[in-house]
């Protein structure tokens, strides 16, 4: 009878301290059921710093390099026409000549009064030095001479716009006479022809405001067209506006050479490639790592497997990354994914 007594008390304690350890065991099992179900997966990356280089693309019109009306000085008919469209002219070259004839006689004229009244004021000159002259005769003279010498300056000047000349060294894209035409002289003159340099070329484009100052007089660009997909033209900014237009662009102008291989024309279209000035650099993430707005800006940084809320200031896009200038530095670790349902110090598990 004790001995059944006593067994059943070793039983009954034994089956207690089955039943606390296994209690112990749930319990413990619960705590890290629990500590698993609050902790977030995430993924991030590792905020490192980069050389910011932007990229800024515009469409202008190819102009060339100078593009010259050329007008007729003179009045009188065409006797003479030396250029058709698509002619090459040197600079001075003759394109169209008007009649001459009464100019021709009106410089003979002035130049042998000139000639004559040169040779009269040497001589008086010398007779002025001797003393056998007064000076009142003397003036005479030279003004006489002084008024001959300015009719035939007028008188070379009206012969030599009887023949008109190309300022510039160009290809004629237009002619607007021919023999027999009746040109006029200012203040009414006519056009006589249009004459373009494209061995340059100039491509104008329309710049926002906030891409202007990104941008100075000397820079290296890429111009690319429609016309040659694969080939590309390289061109430097000549000018850049002080002044802009009322939807806030300023005009700046590309200067490029043209190819022989791909030749352009004047009025095509082309694409400036700029490529602006490199910003110090950054920090740079991928953009979905923003937690609300860019203006006002917050991100996650894991820290010990916890999450800490932190505000950022964002210098700018590249693409699909931001730059952040102040908030995170490099090195630490930053949550791009799972972080809609996390909460500042919740306790995180990295996703690898």
């Amino acid at each position: 009878m004790n001995t059944f007594k006593i067994f059943s008390i070793a039983v009954i304690i034994a089956g207690s301290m089955i039943a606390i350890v296994l209690t112990d065991k749930a319990q413990g099992t619960a705590q890290n059921v629990n500590t698993i179900a609050t902790a977030y997966s995430v993924s991030v990356v590792k905020a490192g710093k980069q050389n910011i280089s932007e990229s800024l693309s515009l469409v202008g019109t190819i102009g060339a390099h100078n593009d010259v009306m050329i007008l007729s000085e003179t009045q009188g008919r065409v006797v003479k026409v030396f250029a058709n469209v698509g002619d090459y002219k040197k600079a001075g070259s003759v394109l169209v000549e008007v009649d001459s004839e009464l100019k021709e006689a009106a410089y003979k004229t002035a130049t042998m009064t000139y000639d004559k009244a040169k040779k009269d004021l040497e001589r008086y000159e010398n007779l002025y030095k001797e003393g056998s002259i007064s000076e009142s005769q003397i003036e005479q003279v030279r003004w006489t001479f002084q008024s001959a010498e300015a009719q035939y300056i007028v008188a070379r000047r009206q012969l030599k716009d009887t023949k008109i000349t190309t300022p510039i060294s160009g290809i004629v894209t237009a002619r607007f006479v021919d023999v027999g035409s009746t040109v006029q002289g200012a203040p009414q003159s006519t056009v006589v022809a249009n004459v373009v340099d494209i061995s340059k070329l100039k491509v104008k484009v329309s710049v926002a405001e906030k891409d202007v100052f990104k941008l100075k007089i000397g820079d290296n660009v890429e111009v690319t067209t429609d016309v040659y997909p694969n080939a590309s033209f390289e061109g430097r900014v000549a000018t850049i506006a002080a002044k802009g237009d009322d939807a806030h662009t300023y005009p700046v102008e590309v200067r490029i050479d043209n190819s022989t291989k791909y030749p352009l024309k004047a009025g095509m279209f082309g694409r400036v490639n700029f490529t602006l000035k490199n910003r110090q650099e950054n920090i740079i993430v991928p953009r979905e790592a923003i937690v609300g707005s860019l203006k006002n800006a917050k991100v996650y940084v894991v820290e010990n497997n916890i999450a800490k809320l932190r505000t950022v200031k964002i210098g700018g896009e590249i693409g699909t990354n931001v730059e952040i200038i102040a908030g995170v530095k490099e090195g630490e670790v930053v949550v791009v994914n799972g972080q809609n349902n996390l909460k500042d110090n919740a306790a995180v598990v990295v996703r690898k």
